[in-house]
Order: C-alpha cells, then sequence, then structure tokens
C-alpha cells in the first residue's frame, strides 16, 4: 500500500493493495436532479389562457343573458356593441332591455370578476409565501378583519348614512389586521411562517369573538345585516361600487404579476434563495401587503367569499405546475370565471329569491377540495413542486 507521505503527481491516486487499486465508498451513492425553477409548456400555457379566456367571455354573455327578464345573447351582444359604437349583434326586443343589462346586470357582473380575480390572485400568493398549497387569504385574519370593519358600521348606525360605510370599514379594518398580524410575528428582524400562521389563528379566534358580541348587541334589523354580509353576495352592486374597487385591484393585482416570478425562488429553500440574492423579508412584507390590499377590497364589497383563494389556485398548480408566472395570471382568469359563473347561479337557481353567494362557493367548493386532495394523493404534493 502506498506511504502516506509519499510526494503528490498533481492528481489524487487511489490506495493499493499488491498493486492492485481499491475503490472507495461513495458517500453520496444516488443521483441528485440539480434545484430547478419551475417552468410550464408554452404551448399548454397558451391552450390555458385561451380556455379560461374564452370561458369567462362565455360565461359573461351568459350571466348577462340570464334573470328574472330573459334576454337572448344576440341582443346581449348588440348592447355591447351599440355602446362601443359598432354595428353587430341585434336590436333590443324590450324596452327596458339596455337599462336591465348596464344598470343591474353589467355592473354586477363587472364586481364579480374584479372581486374573483382578487381573491384567486391573493390566495396564489399565499400559498407562495407559505410554501403550502392550503393557504389563503384568510389565514392571516383579512377576511376576519373585514368583518369587524362592517359590523362596526352596521351596529354604529353609520351604514345608514351611506352606502360606502360598509366597504369603507371593511377596507380599513382588512388592512389593519394584515398589519398587527404581521408586526406581531416579526422578531429580530425576521418573520417565520410557522409564527404567522399562529398568529392568524389567534387573530381569526379573537374576530370570531367580537363578531358573535356585536351580532348579539345588535337589533334584529342590524343582526341581519351581519349575517347576510357574512354570507357573501354581490346583489345592489352598482358602477359606483365598481370604479371604486377597481383602482384598488388593479393596482394589487399589477404588483402581484410583478412578484410572481420572485415567489418561484422560494420554492428552492431560503437559504438558496437568499444565496441568489432575494431579500426574503421584503419580499414577504410586499406580499401580505398585496394580499391585505386584494383581500379586503374584494370581500368590502362582497362580503365573505370562501375556496375561491384556495381551490382555484391549487387546481391551476395541478394543471400547469408551481410557476408562478403562469400561476398567478391564471388563477386570477379562472377565479373570475368561477366567481361569474357561481353568481350567475346564485341569483337564477331560485325564482324571486337569490340564494348567498359565498354559501355557494363554500358548498360547492368544500366537496371538491377533499377531491382534490384524496386524487393529489397519487401524484407528487399534488403539483405543488
Amino acid at each position: 500500500m502506498t506511504a502516506p507521505g509519499s510526494p503528490h503527481t498533481g492528481a489524487l491516486e487511489l490506495p493499493t493493495v499488491d498493486g492492485e487499486r481499491i475503490e472507495l465508498p461513495h458517500v453520496l451513492d444516488y443521483e441528485a436532479d440539480p434545484a430547478q425553477l419551475p417552468r410550464s409548456s408554452a404551448r399548454r400555457t397558451a391552450l390555458l389562457f385561451f380556455f379560461l379566456g374564452a370561458g369567462l367571455v362565455v360565461a359573461t354573455l351568459v350571466a348577462a343573458a340570464l334573470g328574472q327578464m330573459q334576454i337572448p345573447i344576440v341582443e346581449v351582444i348588440g348592447a355591447l356593441c351599440r355602446r362601443a359604437g359598432i354595428a353587430c349583434g341585434a336590436d333590443a326586443s324590450h324596452v327596458n332591455t339596455d337599462a336591465a343589462l348596464w344598470e343591474v346586470r353589467f355592473p354586477r357582473i363587472a364586481l364579480a370578476i374584479l372581486v374573483g380575480a382578487a381573491l384567486a390572485a391573493a390566495g396564489a400568493i399565499m400559498q407562495g409565501v407559505f410554501g403550502n398549497p392550503l393557504a389563503d387569504p384568510g389565514v392571516v385574519g383579512v377576511s376576519s378583519g373585514a368583518a369587524i370593519g362592517a359590523s362596526l358600521m352596521i351596529v354604529t348606525g353609520l351604514a345608514a348614512g351611506s352606502s360606502f360605510a360598509i366597504p369603507i370599514g371593511a377596507f380599513v379594518t382588512g388592512v389593519i389586521t394584515a398589519l398587527v398580524v404581521y408586526s406581531i410575528s416579526r422578531s429580530r428582524g425576521r418573520t417565520e411562517v410557522i409564527t404567522l400562521i399562529l398568529v392568524g389563528v389567534a387573530i381569526n379566534a379573537f374576530a370570531g369573538a367580537a363578531l358573535a358580541l356585536m351580532t348579539f348587541s345588535a337589533t334584529t334589523n342590524q343582526r341581519e345585516q351581519i349575517v347576510f354580509w357574512q354570507m357573501g353576495s354581490l346583489a345592489g352592486a352598482l358602477w359606483e361600487s365598481v370604479f371604486t374597487v377597481l383602482p384598488l385591484l388593479l393596482v394589487g393585482l399589477v404588483l402581484a404579476f410583478l412578484i410572481a416570478g420572485r415567489l418561484d425562488l422560494l420554492s428552492l429553500g431560503d437559504d438558496a434563495a437568499r444565496h441568489l440574492g432575494l431579500n426574503i423579508e421584503r419580499l414577504r412584507i410586499t406580499s401580505i401587503l398585496i394580499v391585505a390590499v386584494l383581500t379586503a377590497a374584494a370581500v368590502a364589497f362582497a362580503g365573505i367569499i370562501g375556496f375561491v383563494g384556495l381551490v382555484v389556485p391549487h387546481v391551476i398548480r395541478m394543471i400547469m405546475g408551481p410557476g408562478h408566472r403562469v400561476l398567478v395570471p391564471a388563477s386570477a382568469l379562472g377565479g373570475a370565471l368561477l366567481l361569474v359563473v357561481a353568481d350567475t347561479f346564485a341569483r337564477t337557481a331560485l325564482p324571486y329569491a337569490e340564494l348567498p353567494l359565498g354559501m355557494i362557493t363554500a358548498l360547492v367548493g368544500g366537496p371538491f377540495f377533499f377531491y382534490l386532495i384524496k386524487s393529489s394523493g397519487k401524484s407528487r404534493n399534488g403539483g405543488w413542486a
């Protein structure tokens, strides 16, 4: 066997016994795949956006056509074309067709598109930040905080003086709740995800108790308002509501799209992301603020609508993978499509009655999510990575 002190020739020499080399054992005896950022097929991405966009257009036309006064789709197209100054579609067969479309149905559909897109995009961001497909905007208590603000406006009587009192109260307290949760979770210049989740759970529990107290102390009429708002509804949507929430949601959605690429780096792990130059703490602060603005603005006019931010990103992720450059905008389109369809069912399922929108999304989203969890167990992490 070669002596330990023998001179080196520049290359590592293997030990020998009787002139035969000895094979050294492998310390890591497996083939490891190098870490890569998630990517999606360009063809599959194009097909996904095509079908989501086409589905949203069809759902919008059908939603505008259905209601107590049935309007043919060609007349809906004609109303849109006349407003755009284009000759297409068919003329209105009823004197109230344009009024029903432009004063009642189109504002409601527009608000459904905005709210659905905001909730689904916020859910995609939350799942990326927490690294968990079960995360949704309700984790940090934004929805519960917004419910407290809306209930305060109702109990104090301020809601009776202005139609915007409830949305303003819901938005302000929703954003404040998110900031409080984050400030409590922050320690020594860092924020641990598990601490953020635990603080969110505590805030949700406190908000539930506060809502129960206000409901108990409210009058019968106020109690009905609180309960109905928490069920979620787009009834009474006006263009003023759409134009009020539009800037907030557009800014939030644009910022969500801009940070989508950086969320992919979090999938590599905190250490790897830091080595690549990512400021993780700043990204988490920005993400939570974006989620707070999107969620608070959405629930301010629509009430609490669950499972949109949970199911839609999960479905898109199972189809396309975890790449956030595709996941965030596709989730926004999917959320808009889902809420337009759900709201159409809510107002047309029963004659002369309207079902709460939040109840429908929970009844459909809950069992469907159970199915997704069951089916995703057969694949690797349910498409998460």
